[in-house]
């Protein structure tokens, strides 16, 4: 993606009703050394910072649950759509871990340090329209029965930007995620 010229916009969803993405498998991870949890991190991690890097605008279409590492994904990407029933949270208080993939860095940055650190400290999970009150999302809309509200949302939004100056959209991402680490 990052090099096909063609591509404008990307919009991250899942195929999976009810779930954006649930995170880890914590089965799976108990199960490995510290060796290997130290190399799933450092892949998810990485992971994570080339959807942030990615040279277009991207959108998480949040139609159901975005928990842990499938929050971090959701913060990785430049837009945030959700529906207002989705359910949201960095729980990995809740299970002895803590957010690997840059959700300690990426939650601040939208919801503020304060309130980054009770979501985290609590694991507390909210809906869409609480996530949109905090600045979370971008947008909270009614599911609909097709159980795909935010995409459709999601794809309004790409279409808004989709006739904007190609380049003058990246150069507009670069220096704003600059300014951000200056």
């Amino acid at each position: 993606l990052r090099f096909d010229e063609k591509v404008r916009v990307v919009v991250f969803k899942s195929e999976v009703k009810g779930v954006f993405c649930a995170g880890a498998d914590l089965k799976e991870r108990a199960q490995m050394d510290d060796a290997e949890v130290g190399h799933f991190v450092k892949r998810l991690r990485n992971l994570m910072d080339e959807i942030a890097a990615l040279p277009v605008p991207t959108i998480a279409a949040i139609d159901g649950y975005a928990l842990g590492g499938g929050l971090e994904m959701a913060l990785a990407c430049d837009l945030r759509v959700a529906a207002s029933s989705a359910k949201m949270g960095l729980i990995e208080t809740t299970r002895g871990l803590l957010p690997g993939a840059g959700g300690t860095q990426r939650l601040p940055r939208c919801v503020g340090v304060g309130l980054a650190k009770e979501l985290i400290f609590t694991g507390r999970q909210i809906d869409g329209q609480e996530a949109f009150s905090m600045g979370l999302v971008n947008h909270a809309v009614p599911q609909n029965e097709e159980g795909d509200a935010a995409y459709q949302r999601a794809l309004t939004l790409a279409k808004e930007i989709l006739p904007q100056a190609p380049i003058a959209v990246k150069m507009g991402k670069l220096a704003i995620n600059r300014g951000i680490e200056v």
